[in-house]
């Protein structure tokens, strides 16, 4: 079991080796400009993400109120 997750975790180790990573590309920016694109990409995953869940909700409360009112029209 436990040489199965080492053999995992070294698998991944290479693997993110050989990423492009943002912030290897200038080594003189320092400081958390060095992680601005990373910020910037997850700023505009999380607004997507809040648009996609109020979306979905929208059509949730929508599709629910018809099929409310087409099920008390039987009654």
């Amino acid at each position: 079991m436990f040489s199965k997750i080492s053999r995992f975790l070294g698998e991944v180790k290479n693997e993110l080796r050989k990423a492009s990573w943002p912030w290897e590309s200038d080594p003189k920016i320092k400081g958390f400009k060095k992680y601005k694109e990373l910020v910037d990409s997850t700023v505009v995953v999380l607004i997507a993400t809040v648009l996609l869940a109020g979306f979905v909700s929208l059509w949730d409360i929508i599709h629910t109120q018809v099929i409310f009112f087409l099920t008390s029209l039987g009654r």
